[in-house]
């Protein structure tokens, strides 16, 4: 049996292994710890008993680092010396980079849900433009939290092209945004297919906010883009000045 190089409980290094069995634990604390995992394992998953504000911690460091230089940056090591807290932490609470990057885009996804359903509830939702101008909103660089989230996706974005596995969770195979820009445009009226114009609508404010990002464009200009597509696809869906219904060019 090869010898233990750290305590399986904190990770404490562990003496050389004199003759007989090697140790697996630095102290009895641990070993009783290790014992009581064993008879009480955590449910439902390994990270139950783990502490949340410093997974949240650990997240918003990777944040950090992807939305400044990237994912290939991100580190473990990096990761910990941005959150301030030692690479045994940072193991502690996640077994290995991967499931930190697919833990921390999960916390992202669902940081952003809570703050765009609490904006959204100052919305008429009555008025289906109003709405639907709300809904584009969440894409757009419009404060700092919603700039350090496009910058991530974007980091994630370009790492998933090179990561079947992260792929798979990162671009799911359902389209819940276009379906429900697609539910909003239906009370709209007059738009024949509304699901394509959803589509066309979503493609296009993911491209023009990371222009934005980019400082290609203002977010002046970009708003002024989308009062222009809404006035279109009101009423009869007639671009103001077009000789005739379906000559416009979007």
């Amino acid at each position: 049996m090869r010898d233990v190089k750290a305590c399986r409980v904190c990770r404490s290094p562990l003496p050389r292994a004199g003759r007989g069995r090697p140790p697996a634990y630095c102290s009895r604390a641990c070993q009783a710890k290790a014992y009581r995992r064993r008879k009480n394992p955590p449910v439902p998953t390994p990270a139950a008993s783990r502490r949340p504000g410093r997974r949240r911690q650990i997240a918003e460091a990777l944040w950090r680092i992807a939305a400044e230089r990237g994912l290939d940056a991100a580190s473990m090591r990096e990761i910990a010396a941005e959150a301030r807290v030692s690479l045994r932490v940072v193991q502690y609470h996640f077994d290995g980079k991967h499931e930190l990057l697919l833990a921390a885009l999960a916390m992202l996804n669902a940081d952003n849900e809570r703050r765009a359903r609490a904006r959204m509830a100052t919305v008429d939702v009555d008025d289906p433009r109003e709405l639907l101008r709300a809904i584009l909103d969440e894409f757009l660089p419009v404060d700092e939290q919603r700039l350090l989230a496009l910058r991530v996706f974007a980091a994630y974005f370009a790492r998933s092209l090179v990561d079947p596995e992260l792929a798979a969770v990162f671009l799911h195979d359902g389209q819940p945004l276009e379906e429900l820009v697609a539910t909003v445009l239906t009370d709209f009226g007059g738009i024949p297919d509304p699901r394509r114009e959803a589509d066309l609508l979503v493609s296009g404010i993911t491209g023009l906010g990371m222009d934005v990002v980019h400082g290609r464009r203002t977010l002046a200009e970009v708003r002024a883009t989308i009062a222009y597509h809404l006035d279109r696809l009101g009423g009869t869906g007639k671009v103001p000045g077009a000789e005739a219904p379906g000559t416009a060019v979007v």
